[in-house]
Parts: C-alpha cells; structure tokens; sequence
C-alpha cells in the first residue's frame, strides 16, 4: 500500500534532516543528489522545514554564490539547547550543547563522600544551571544522564543501589522540578558508554559487541544486531557480580565483593600493582589510571630496543601522571594494601608493596621491564576471566576495553587479553582499546539526548520555536 502524500512528506522531510545533521550545511542540489528526490520535491521539503523553523540559509556555495541553488541549507542549531550530565560517585560533569550537539560549554564539580544528601543534590543542579546560563541557553529542551546503577526498565528510573550515594536518585527528580520544562531522562552510565563508542569510537564498524567498562568499578554493555540490551530487570551487564575464581568469598544480592569487582576494580588494580612492586598514589581511580599508563610506558620504553632515551622519559612523565592524576574528577581515598586482593593461578606473584607516598614526595624512578610487564600480564589474566565468560555466553565477535583504566592500557593491555582469549575459547574475538575513554559516558548522554530532541522536534508537527525566557 504505498504512503499517503503526508505520510511521504513526513518521511522526505526526516531524511533531508537526518542527512543535515550528518553532513552538515547542504545545497538544494545535494539534497536532491543524496536523498533521490526530484527537484521540485526538494524545493518543497525545504521551504516546509524553513517554514517551520527547523532549516535556514546559512551560506552560499558555487564560484558565483548567486541564486536560489547557490544558497546552503543548515539546522537551526539554536532551536533548542541539551544538557547532558556524568554522574560518579565522586561528583558530577555537565555539558551543553545546541541541538546539532555541539558543545557550548562545559564544567564539572567534585563532590566529597560526606557531604549531604540535599547539599549534594543542590551542587550538582547549580552547575547545571551555571553551565547552561555560560551556554547563552535560556531553558533546556532536554537533559540526559549517565549514573551507575540500575534502571527501572518500566519507570525509567534510578533504583535504590546498595553502595551508591543518595544523592544519584534525588538527583533526578530535583532535575525535573527546577526544570519543568525539560525532558529529563536517565540512563546506566556503561550504557551510554557503549552508545558513544559505537557511534563515535573503537565500535563505530560493529552492530554487535560488548564493552567492558574499566573505571572505579566494573560494569559491562551489550549491544546486539544493533540494539543496546538492557534485560528483564535492567541489569544486564552486571558483571562485577560475576562469580569468578582467585577470590576469597562469593558476592551477594547487595554486595560485589568476591566477584569480578574484586579482581578488576580500580581498588583492585591498584593493589595489583603495588603487589608488582609498582607504586600508587592516594585516590583509588587517579592512581589505577597512573599504574596502569606507567606499565605501559615503561613496557613500550623496554621493548624498543636500546638507545630509547624518548621513550624512556614517557616513561617517567607517566609516572608524574600517577601522582597528579588523569580523570575529570578527582576521588579521594588511600591506595589498598599491597596483596589485599588475590591473583589468578599463573599471575603476578605477591611480592614487597611499594605502598603509598605522600603528595608532595618525588616521583620514583620508572619501573623496571619485568614488574612492569607481569603486572599488565597479570591484569590481563583477570580481565580475560570476565570476557571470556561474556564471549561464551553472548559470542560477540568484540569486547572493548572501555572506561579511564582501558584507555590507560590501550593496545598493550587489549593484545594481551586478546592472546588469553583466543586460548581460552574457540570463538573468535576482537579485543580493542577505548578511543573515548571515560568521556564516553558524557558524549553516550549527550547523544541520547540530540536524538530524543531531534525525534521530537523534527516529527511532524512538531513543537513550534518558544519564546527566550531566563534563568
């Protein structure tokens, strides 16, 4: 049965804004070049989509810029403004951007693990006030937010997680009421992480993968033939709660410890690395990332062979990297004890901690080759305990090592947990590095949101421009 004439229009019209927003500005002619449509077709789509304020003239192309085909035809970006926020346990990141999702500001802010729950909340809504009155938004069309934790499939929202502070559930109701206006939407950060890797990073060719996500905790994706999948409860991926052997206890219903957490959480990393006589610095996350880039410094440094004086000073500028810190948002805490966390039969042994040094105290010399090396050695037996149980039971073909820690590795922690994988299970598997890192969570938020603005926007009928109101 073929379409109704509004239903075409309807169809037409999406697919010049779709291509709009993915090219960028365009010609009548490229439009009509890319979309197939006649001519007269496409003058029609564009003066509709310019009647309802969604496209205007931004420019001219051809050498004479004269004329009706000359003009180029852009978004009107400032249609509507979108804010996305990254909520960690340590505190909170904020960007916003217009509604072709480019970024017109940022910031973010620490927020300590003894403050109040109300005084939380309101540190967090201010920021995003602040930072949409620096974008020159006068009011929100839509915010996304990536927390950890569960989310309610049927309600959309945050459930109450055992170890997650308060404040992440208030959070987003407090959104709502100061911005009634908004479309304000919730997502499990590992989630959106996974969304920005596979528009955006190292998935961008796959439709089917999982990612692993490396950070303060643990917690997995699963995209297949396309589609992110969240399961019954919500809880897909879930996999610091995955039994696994090399710990001392099983975790439970509330509690994560003895699962995959306790072998690859930042905590855990750490511990492994003092255990590798490499030394960590206070601040769980901070000194995960630090170890993680000095082993690989150090280990790229070695195998170049001799004469590598550059490589050798990566290696201890990483170092420095380990004492001052690489995330966004800085966490407190002390460095584990050394040993405190089990190793996988065949891993690292437990050896003499270089346990933890004051800020202000001089860096130590780079690591030597061989710590070095059996620590990423040993980090690659534990995560390749946790993929391969993910490959055996979903058969993704690839596994990205996602968050701050699998950026830190790059390629030589994948390979190695590449080369264990293709031992342990007869199922073909890719393991990449992350190219977003843990900016993924804020870019996955960001782009839920343009989506979620473009579908509504952009529909038929959709809502008109409204009137600039202030904060």
């Amino acid at each position: 049965m073929p379409a109704s004439p509004s239903t075409a229009r309807a169809i037409n019209d999406r697919l010049a804004l779709r291509l709009l927003q993915q090219e960028g500005p365009l010609t009548a002619g490229q439009l009509k070049q890319l979309t197939g449509l006649s001519r007269p077709t496409v003058a029609d789509l564009v003066e509709r989509l310019g009647a309802a304020g969604l496209i205007a003239v931004v420019g001219e192309a051809g050498e004479q810029r004269r004329g009706p085909n000359a003009k180029v035809y852009g978004i009107v970006a400032d249609r509507a403004h979108l804010a996305a926020l990254d909520v960690r346990t340590e505190g909170v990141a904020v960007a916003v951007t217009d509604l072709v999702g480019r970024v017109l500001a940022e910031a973010s802010v620490p927020i300590r693990g003894d403050t109040g729950t109300g005084p939380a909340v309101e540190q967090a809504v201010t920021l995003v006030e602040r930072v949409a009155k620096e974008a020159g938004a006068d009011r929100l069309h839509t915010v996304g937010i990536g927390a950890p934790g569960l989310i309610d499939p049927s309600s959309g929202e945050l459930r109450d997680s055992t170890g997650l502070p308060e404040w992440h559930r208030r959070l987003v109701a407090t959104l709502q009421e100061r911005l009634p206006e908004a479309r304000v939407s919730v997502e499990n950060e590992t989630n959106l992480a996974a969304l920005a890797e596979q528009r955006y990073g190292a998935a961008r060719d796959r439709d089917t993968f999982v990612l692993l996500w490396l950070g303060q905790g643990t917690g997995a994706a699963v995209v297949l033939d396309g589609a992110l999948r969240r399961g019954a409860s919500g809880g897909t991926g879930e996999i610091g709660f995955l039994p696994v052997p090399g710990t001392t206890a099983l975790p439970t219903s509330t509690d994560c410890e003895g699962g995959f957490h306790s072998l690859a959480s930042a905590a855990a990393v750490v511990s492994l690395a003092a255990a590798c006589d490499i030394a960590a610095t206070p601040g769980e996350l901070t000194s995960a990332v630090g170890v993680v880039r000095t082993a690989v410094a150090v280990t790229r440094a070695s195998d170049g062979g001799p004469g590598e004086e550059p490589a050798a000073a990566d290696a201890e500028g990483a170092v420095r990297a380990s004492r001052t810190g690489s995330s966004m948002l800085t966490p407190g805490g002390d460095a584990p004890t050394p040993g405190s966390v089990p190793l996988l039969p065949g891993g690292a042994a437990p050896g003499p901690g270089a346990g933890s040094r004051s800020p202000g105290a001089e860096a130590p010399p780079p690591p030597a080759r061989a710590p070095a090396a059996r620590f990423l050695d040993a980090l690659a037996d534990r995560l390749a305990v946790g993929v391969a149980s993910v490959v055996a039971i979903l058969d993704p073909g690839c596994v990205v090592l996602g968050g701050e820690v699998g950026q830190a590795g790059g390629e030589e922690l994948a390979s190695r947990v590449r080369d264990r994988i293709a031992r342990m299970t007869p199922l073909p598997t890719e393991v990449r590095a992350t190219t977003l890192g843990g900016g993924a969570v804020l870019r996955g938020a960001l782009l839920t949101a343009r989506d979620r603005a473009q579908e509504e926007l952009f529909a038929p009928g959709g809502p008109p421009p409204q009137p600039s109101q202030g904060w």
